[in-house]
């Protein structure tokens, strides 16, 4: 990856992340495909000033959608599940 800031493309706002965060001080952020858990780890750290203790990825396969009579497929995408050690991150906060 070139920057820090390609790696990360934003959160996943859903109900079980949220409960993640309130419960294991877990977050879930949508990543870049091709990062790895090293750049994922060092572009959360950097960015958000806090200390991770572990990253897991998942990679979300795309859905068939059908619009009339076309089919299609939406993207595939990555997602990183973060465990923070110290600190933590609000994302709703600012809303």
């Amino acid at each position: 990856m070139s920057t820090l800031f390609s790696v990360i493309q934003g959160p996943c706002l859903t109900e079980k992340g949220n409960q993640l965060q309130e419960d294991y001080n877990k977050i879930v952020m949508r990543v870049n495909p091709g990062a790895n858990k090293i750049e994922i780890r060092k572009a959360v750290e950097k960015h958000f000033n806090v200390k991770v203790k572990n990253v897991r990825t998942a990679t979300v396969r795309g859905r068939q959608k059908r619009v009339g009579k076309n089919i299609g497929y939406t993207s595939n995408w990555k997602k990183a599940v973060i465990t923070l050690a110290e600190g933590k991150i609000d994302f709703l906060e600012n809303i």
